[in-house]
């Protein structure tokens, strides 16, 4: 079968590494990059044995499917010139500024018969995927996602910048509508929100509360989740995955942590570390990409998913602004 033919538009900090990324992928051709900036263009299609296009139109002409990773502020723009073209797009998160642009590329998407997938990578983060075997149905979840500060990305406040990956795990994992929302946050050392908490209540009961920052003094990707009789961590940044079942051992690997209760009542408590797929992050996310183009799957982000957890983000913002 003929390798997909692929391109990045955008090879900034993130669009480097999709180009990289593609150039190792078995089923990918890699055809080139494009910038706004030729130099870093230039140097990017060095690193990744490729071209460097003049025009996004020129690199269109050859491509099966792109990568975009510019700017949030110019995702529309961008995604709409490749979409109305009918080639399928991977556009980092988030897929847009607002619900509006959000939409537009959905409808445009399914009025040119052709796929928009959204770069929400922790859903294809090793740590995640290990959990695939586990029946999740969370009532609480906790997550921190911290990183020291970096000037790239404070455009956008915190929330659309790092609180967005886990509002998007935490909705694909529940399902139901939002109840409610109560959020604050502040702006410390950039003009946008750099350090926020939402607690979101959904119709389900279930509740979670995340936390964000870009002005810590070391990085944590942490989400704890707590349902009937399981409790279960991962560790998104150390690709860990644990899991305590109040269970009989159901593997040999199963490590008996002791009991709890008396007589009928009694329970175990079963300690299981799943085994972390074969993997990072990115490559899935652009294989599974892949994949969709060819017809194979569908497991991408959808845009509407994406569009969701936008949508649970302004209105985080919106929060923190009354």
């Amino acid at each position: 079968m003929n390798k997909v033919k692929t391109g990045v538009i955008g090879v900034g900090h993130l669009g480097r590494f999709h180009a990289l990324n593609y150039a190792q992928i078995p089923d990918a051709d890699l055809v080139g990059v494009y910038d706004s900036d030729r130099k870093r263009a230039e140097h990017v299609a060095g690193e990744a044995q490729t071209r460097a296009f003049d025009s996004i139109d020129s690199l269109l002409e050859e491509v099966d499917g792109v990568s975009i990773a510019v700017p949030t502020d110019h995702h529309h723009a961008v995604a709409s010139k490749v979409l109305t073209k009918g080639i399928p797009c991977l556009v980092e998160k988030p897929i847009a500024q607002n619900i509006a642009e959000a939409d537009s590329l959905i409808q445009l998407a399914a009025a040119n018969n052709t796929i928009i997938q959204v770069g929400h990578i922790e859903r294809f983060n090793p740590a995640f995927r290990a959990l695939a075997g586990f029946s999740l149905a969370p009532l609480f979840i906790e997550s921190h996602r911290l990183a020291p500060f970096n000037p790239r990305g404070t455009e956008v406040s915190v929330v659309l910048d790092l609180m967005i990956h886990d509002i998007d795990i935490v909705l694909h994992l529940v399902n139901h509508p939002v109840k409610s929302i109560d959020a604050s946050g502040v702006a410390v050392v950039s003009d946008t929100i750099d350090i926020a908490n939402a607690r979101i209540h959904f119709e389900n009961g279930t509740v979670a509360n995340l936390t964000a920052s870009r002005i810590s003094q070391k990085k944590m990707r942490k989400m704890r989740m707590f349902q009937k009789d399981t409790y279960v961590t991962v560790d998104f940044l150390q690709k860990i995955s644990e899991v305590y079942k109040l269970d009989e051992p159901a593997k040999e690997s199963d490590m008996v942590l002791g009991e709890i209760g008396v007589g009928d009542n009694k329970k175990t408590v079963v300690y299981h570390r799943p085994e972390i797929p074969q993997g990072d992050g990115l490559f899935t996310e652009l294989q599974t990409f892949i994949n969709a183009i060819r017809g194979k799957d569908k497991k991408g982000v959808p845009g509407e998913a994406a569009r969701s957890a936008l949508d649970i983000a302004i209105n985080i913002l919106k929060q923190m602004e009354n």
